[in-house]
């Protein structure tokens, strides 16, 4: 399988991303207002680029030649799961509970978050994606904690302008050089990604956790296709330290004032989001 097989899906995702974008602007679905959103610099946003991304990603995965029934199953249902659960989280999550921690509080003391639906739904589908793609109980445990755990990587870096949409870019693109369906799953969210950069850091829309945890779970999906046990453990490992430890870092202005990493996070956006 060609890394030319692998650009042919990547431009139907971002094909497919640009026209359902354009569809969703000019003849919304629901309520407008109901996908309007204030960014980090309070300026009004609105969150169908996600939906577009999603549906972009989803589509060419769909409909790409090379894949098992079973590798098609997985990636597209992870990817529109995930996405689902965070289009619900979009709209019924409330900006004071966020992060691992609040949810897990809530549901100790019997009340359920819109979080908490997202973070069992993910879950779930994660494993539900690993249960196709691998044959042995470990394994399809292990590509379940990486499609979940990826998905929830990209939606932590939603927090700026273009900041997870350039993380899909970097996270994919050594995935095109890999043979096998991995190239092909991974050339999806990277060909949906691009699509919506611009319009992305220049906050017309935002990817919003629809975008960002589907554009994940297709990311994850790849790396477990593409990954034997040893491959499996080393990411699942490295996505739960980033899960579990890592959000504070991750979100926070250290790591992202970094000299050549804040040249490149602010490229294309109207200001950094630390000044």
């Amino acid at each position: 399988m060609s890394v030319r097989n692998a650009v042919s899906v990547g431009a139907s995702a971002a094909a497919a991303t640009r026209a359902a974008y354009r569809q969703l602007r000019a003849r919304p679905p629901v309520e407008a207002r109901m996908w309007q959103r204030a960014n980090y610099a309070g300026r009004g946003v609105e969150l169908y680029g996600g939906l577009a991304a999603a549906a972009g990603a989803a589509a060419a995965m769909a409909t790409a030649r090379g894949l098992t029934g079973r590798t098609r199953l997985a990636a597209v249902g992870a990817a529109l799961a995930a996405g689902a659960c965070g289009a619900y989280d979009d709209q019924k999550g409330s900006p004071d509970e966020r992060g691992f921690a609040a949810h897990l509080g809530a549901l100790r003391h019997g009340r359920i978050t819109s979080g908490a639906v997202k973070l069992l739904g993910i879950g779930a589908a994660g494993l539900a994606a690993g249960g196709l793609l691998k044959a042995r109980p470990l394994d399809r445990a292990l590509a379940g904690v990486v499609v979940a755990g990826a998905a929830h990587a990209v939606n932590l870096l939603d927090v700026a302008p273009g900041r997870a949409a350039k993380g899909v870019l970097a996270a994919g693109l050594p995935g095109l050089l890999r043979r096998g369906p991995g190239a092909l799953l991974a050339a999806a969210p990277l060909g949906a990604a691009a699509a919506i950069l611009g319009d992305d850091v220049g906050e017309r829309t935002m990817l919003g956790d629809a975008g960002a945890h589907a554009l994940g779970a297709a990311l994850g999906a790849a790396v477990a296709a593409a990954n034997g046990r040893t491959g499996l453990l080393l990411h699942a490992t490295a996505l739960v330290v980033v899960a579990t430890a890592g959000e504070r870092f991750v979100t926070g202005p250290r790591l992202w004032t970094a000299p050549g990493l804040r040249r490149l996070d602010a490229w294309g956006r109207r200001s950094h989001p630390y000044g």
